[in-house]
């Protein structure tokens, strides 16, 4: 890609994309599937987890610890499945020298109920979970692929240099030149290896999750699990559940013993996103293992201890909340003591081409454009000059979607959402702007034109299209008739407060006036 006529409001950062554009040219590598191992002298259930992970993983068995072990010496593993108990080991045995071979590495146990707590003794060491024999396909499906996440998560480099001009397209880098970032990785720098609690404070979208994982990958608990807890996310009694598990019976539907993420990331970093989000009892609950390092779980009354260093993060006005009544004062000083403000993306523009440059990258690799050659020089100065009010997640989106939409080996402007390029269409598209001061049935109205222009233009997006354009309508619809009330109108949709916020802001609905509507993309 060559970049001619900088703009002359941005001629450094388009000619570091320029400088940046060989790269781009690098092959594409094909990622490998999932591989999982799974250990157990049951030939029956080796044959079944095989049928049941073949869509997510390559499978290979064992039916003895010495198998497994000389397995997991020759290749790497994603998981493991791991019996409790083995004809030639005992399994909490064989799982602490699997530890040592790989901290990183998810077990999940397979046990008879007999032999649960020895599955719980082995997660307060750091195996990832257990099923209860005799195994189900689809909860040992979904549990294996979160294992699989899981393993992702933790193995994803975070780079923290001015100077790397060289971005790996397969990973989720963090990146940044501008003095504001410079000072969010000083302030990492400082504060990573104290055993302190921190709170990261930042627009939707800047990277909070990314600023944690750094906190992690540079402390003393590197060797031990990361896990994260969207807080906004789950209801209340599930919130609770989620980190501190729960005692069978405990409520409706708990069948089992649960264990959580504290006892879970015991020796590891918590992640707490979206802290905000947090109801009043299950904030006196964290506030007490920030103290003290003690829980119980929901149903239970045996004192429980951990080892966790919570990193938390928030979009919200959390001292307005506390003086509002909806968060605990001494909670939001125990998470205060150490913080670190990540900038919107408009404060670090000079930070956008290298990130245009690392998007495009990923998207040439993922959305399979092996002729992709870059931007043109006026779409690199229209992305520059945007204020992204979804920041770093914005733009990512905006140059997946540009990538994917390009029959041209060069994005070009017109490829560009209205909002960025300045200019309105003329027909309702999915993007477009849907006001309900036209008139609540005249928006909805305009669905079946979109969809019939849709086929004309020959689209293979309409599905999404129509989806996107739907959702939109029945969320202003909503909120119009909540007066803007978001507690009202994420109970009327049924979905989670954090959630309804979430989808607010990426369709740029504005709340005005409590009750006045309008979409400004």
């Amino acid at each position: 890609m060559t970049i001619s006529e900088p703009s002359p409001t941005a001629p450094a950062v388009e000619n570091s994309l320029s400088q940046q554009v060989a790269d781009i040219q690098r092959p594409l590598r094909t990622e490998r599937m999932p591989k999982v191992l799974v250990i157990d002298d049951d030939r029956t259930i080796l044959l079944l987890a095989e049928k049941a992970l073949a869509p997510i993983a390559d499978v290979t068995t064992a039916e003895t610890a010495k198998e497994g072990l000389k397995l997991l010496h020759s290749d790497t593993f994603d998981a493991v499945l791991l019996d409790i108990m083995l004809p030639d080991q005992n399994g909490l045995a064989f799982y602490c020298q699997i530890r040592d071979l790989d901290r990183r590495l998810p077990v999940i146990f397979m046990t008879v109920e007999a032999a649960s707590h020895t599955a719980i003794e082995a997660m307060q060491l750091g195996a990832f979970d257990y099923l209860a024999k005799p195994l189900s396909v689809d909860p040992l499906r979904d549990l294996v692929d979160k294992a699989i996440e899981q393993r992702q998560i933790s193995s994803i480099p975070v780079a923290i240099s001015a100077n790397d001009e060289s971005a790996d397209s397969s990973s989720e880098l963090f990146i940044g030149r501008s003095q504001p970032m410079v000072d969010v990785f000083k302030a990492i720098g400082r504060v990573a290896k104290q055993n302190v609690p921190v709170l990261i404070r930042g627009e939707s979208g800047t990277g909070k999750e990314l600023v944690a994982r750094a906190l992690y990958q540079y402390s003393h608990r590197s060797e031990g699990p990361f896990l994260a807890v969207n807080c906004a996310a789950l209801p209340d009694n599930l919130l609770e559940s989620e980190l501190f598990g729960h005692e069978k019976g405990a409520f409706t539907g708990a069948e089992s013993r649960r264990i959580g993420k504290f006892e879970q990331c015991n020796g590891g970093t918590l992640f707490l996103d979206e802290i905000g989000d947090m109801a009043p009892s299950v904030q006196a609950k964290v506030l007490r293992v920030l103290q003290e390092q003690r829980f119980e779980r929901v149903g239970g009354n045996t004192e429980l201890t951990t080892d966790v260093r919570i990193v938390a993060a928030t979009n919200r006005p959390l001292e307005k909340m506390v003086e509002d009544g909806e968060y605990r004062e001494d909670l939001l000083y125990r998470l205060n003591g150490v913080t670190i403000h990540l900038p919107p993306l408009k404060e670090r523009r000079d930070d956008i081409a290298a990130l245009i440059h690392h998007f495009l990258l990923q998207a040439k690799r993922d959305l399979n454009k092996p002729d992709l050659e870059g931007l043109s020089p006026e779409t690199v100065r229209l992305l520059v000059n945007h204020d992204w009010p979804g920041n770093v997640r914005q733009l990512r989106a905006v140059i997946r979607r540009c990538v994917l939409d390009t029959s041209l080996p060069v994005v070009v402007h017109d490829t560009l959402p209205n909002d960025i390029k300045g200019t309105s269409a003329a027909k309702p598209n999915a993007g477009d702007t849907l006001t309900t001061d036209r008139g609540s049935d005249a928006a909805g109205k305009q669905l079946p034109e979109l969809v019939d222009r849709l086929l004309r233009e020959k689209s293979t997006d309409v599905y999404a299209e129509a989806v996107r354009y739907t959702e939109q309508f029945v969320l202003l619809k909503v909120l119009q008739e909540t007066g803007g009330n978001q507690s009202q109108a994420a109970e009327i949709l049924g979905i989670t407060r954090g959630k309804l916020r979430d989808r607010i802001a990426s369709y740029n609905i504005v709340l005005e006036s409590g009750v006045s509507i309008r979409n400004e993309q």
